[in-house]
């Protein structure tokens, strides 16, 4: 391209994305945009992995990871105009692959359908406002505790799956063999990934798991097949949605934890990312409206594709620190996680030793939400622990979610304080109770 053309294109992206108005320039937000592409990429190794355990394609399930995130990232970056990147999001792909396919019996399609279903959903909910006010009525400590909650059923998965712990007839749970070579390298690269995210090295995750896979190929654990290819077929994955299926009585209530899940983790990010970028000021106009639709959309399509739910991911933060602070940022995203693609045969070496220590660390980060719970108080801090608990030891987000609201509702009624528990919350709560009554 000449360069005349590359001063057009780059006067074209500063006018689009308002670069001068935000203080930055086509540099800065592209820099920024590689930085949150790398805390995030790790979902292309880690995605297929957990999906394909319910029986899916892997190199399809790569695929629609790679194309949900960059039409997330883009959907965000031209609507919203924030620097916040789009992927499968850490959890809700757990809930699906081990939960609602593994535990429950049902189909991979089926819960794709469940995907789908509440996608729309949060899309209206998103329009009609009622998002706004589900956010707004659930309890801090609640929140909290359902992040916190996510984290350990991911660290449950990563310890079991890597070997390190194993389970027992008299103990339920003990210690694997850790002088086994798949443990060793899965605690290799928790404590090069934790070391790397120390000194701050970007893209900590990413190269742990780069350096596990290097290692397992090394010792004969994977084998090497290649580095770089045409992207493999979408279409064992593309449109097997079962939408008639998920609408089965005994996935009502998979269908609304997607919901809530999607409600507290995609709203708390954004808002959350935002706010460290400085789009949201009191007394302000701002693009929530616009970023809350785009993340809602992003959710419909992913499932299309062939993914659990897309969200917003707070590795974004990375890329603000970087001062990405539009749209291009996103863009950016975008970008990479298309030429991504290109690299599906390393993403099919990808051993679950290398992938156990990413979601071991991921589950230690969400754990920090426990700072946040109101200990002091019983009503508040039962209700939070329950909820956590819950999700790692009956192996379900839904269980988790379901003891919480229940027991903060009752509990605040039983203590003389029916008047502090939202309405949004007295609805969540009485939905669970129906969903044990009928649905269990």
């Amino acid at each position: 391209m000449s360069a005349a053309g590359r001063m057009g294109g780059k006067r074209v992206l500063e006018n689009y994305f308002n670069l001068k108005e935000q203080g930055t320039s086509v540099r800065t937000e592209v820099i920024a945009g590689i930085t949150t592409f790398l805390t995030m990429s790790y979902i292309i190794f880690v995605n297929p992995e957990i999906l394909s355990s319910t029986g899916m394609d892997r190199n399809a399930v790569f695929v629609a990871t790679c194309l949900a995130a960059a039409l997330g990232s883009l959907i965000m970056a031209l609507v919203a105009k924030w620097p916040i990147g789009m992927a499968p999001g850490m959890g809700l792909n757990a809930f699906f692959a081990f939960t609602v396919v593994g535990a429950m019996g049902f189909s991979w399609q089926q819960a794709l359908g469940c995907v789908f279903i509440s996608g729309v959903i949060f899309v209206v909910l998103t329009v009609t406002g009622v998002r706004s006010w589900l956010v707004a009525g659930i309890p801090h400590s609640m929140r909290s505790a359902v992040a916190a909650g996510i984290g350990l059923f991911l660290a449950i998965i990563a310890l079991k799956s890597s070997g390190l712990v194993v389970g027992n007839e008299a103990t339920l749970v003990a210690m694997g063999d850790v002088t086994q070579t798949g443990p060793l390298l899965a605690i290799l690269g928790f404590f090069i990934i934790a070391a790397l995210d120390g000194l701050k090295v970007r893209g900590a995750i990413l190269i742990g798991i780069l350096i596990i896979t290097a290692l397992s190929m090394a010792l004969g654990v994977s084998q090497f097949g290649g580095v770089v290819s045409m992207p493999p077929s979408i279409a064992p994955t593309f449109f097997q949605l079962d939408i008639v299926g998920a609408l089965h009585g005994g996935l009502v209530h998979v269908i609304l934890v997607f919901v809530l899940v999607e409600v507290f983790d995609a709203t708390g990010t954004l808002i959350g990312v935002a706010k460290r970028a400085g789009l949201i000021e009191e007394g302000k106009p701002n693009r929530l409206g616009r970023a809350l639709l785009a993340d809602s959309t992003a959710i419909v399509a992913g499932s299309v594709l062939g993914t659990s739910s897309t969200t917003a991911y707070v590795e974004s933060a990375s890329g603000v620190q970087a001062g990405g602070r539009t749209g291009l940022t996103a863009l950016v995203v975008a970008v990479l996680f298309l030429a991504a693609l290109f690299f599906s045969p390393l993403a099919g070496a990808v051993p679950v030793y290398a992938t156990a220590p990413a979601l071991l660390y991921v589950a230690c980060l969400m754990l920090r939400e426990l700072v946040d719970v109101e200990w002091g108080d019983v009503t508040e801090a039962a209700p939070a622990a329950l909820t956590a608990l819950m999700m790692p030891f009956t192996y379900s987000i839904a269980n988790g979610l379901a003891f919480g609201f229940i027991s903060y509702a009752v509990l605040k009624a039983i203590t003389g304080q029916p008047g502090k528990v939202h309405p949004a919350t007295w609805l969540v709560a009485a939905l669970f109770v129906i969903r044990f009554a009928f649905f269990a």
